[in-house]
């Protein structure tokens, strides 16, 4: 496993990407897991890519919010960020029965509060962030099964 540390747009990351195949990896951002497909497949083995510049700070490791059991690989619906911007609140637990088009989080992006809802009726699963995480458009907020 390869631990990376990254600044972007004065936020700060910490990367461990645990393994690589084809053109998936598995990687770790502030304790949390991802599925990351590659358009650009290293054509070393991840072992042999350039440690990135450690930052002059210590950077906190962050939990996930709640987190239930893994559920089998895949299972459940994803309600993902539709725009990058900071978590400002988590309406759901996990375990929570949620309706279709209840709020499930609110999402501050562009001095805007941005209301993210349940797409399916079900129970929630996971919980992928933390109030004040930063994400990116695409990421997972929360699984519901």
């Amino acid at each position: 496993m390869k631990t990376y540390r990254f600044k972007i747009n004065g936020n700060e990351y910490n990367v461990a990407v645990n393994s690589v195949s084809g053109n998936m990896a598995e990687v770790n951002v502030n304790g949390v897991a991802y599925q990351v497909e590659m358009e650009d497949m290293p054509t070393a083995p991840v072992q042999s890519i350039p440690a990135a510049p450690v930052l002059s700070s210590p950077v906190q490791q962050v939990q996930p919010a709640q987190q239930a059991a893994a559920p089998a690989s895949g299972a459940g619906k994803k309600i993902t960020s539709p725009l990058p911007g900071v978590i400002v609140a988590l309406k759901v637990n996990v375990g929570d029965k949620v309706a279709a088009g209840q709020e499930v989080a609110v999402l501050e992006a562009m001095k805007m509060e941005n209301s993210i809802e349940a797409e399916t009726p079900g129970t929630v699963t996971a919980i992928h962030v933390a109030k004040g995480d930063s994400v990116l458009e695409g990421a997972p907020i929360i699984t519901i099964q």
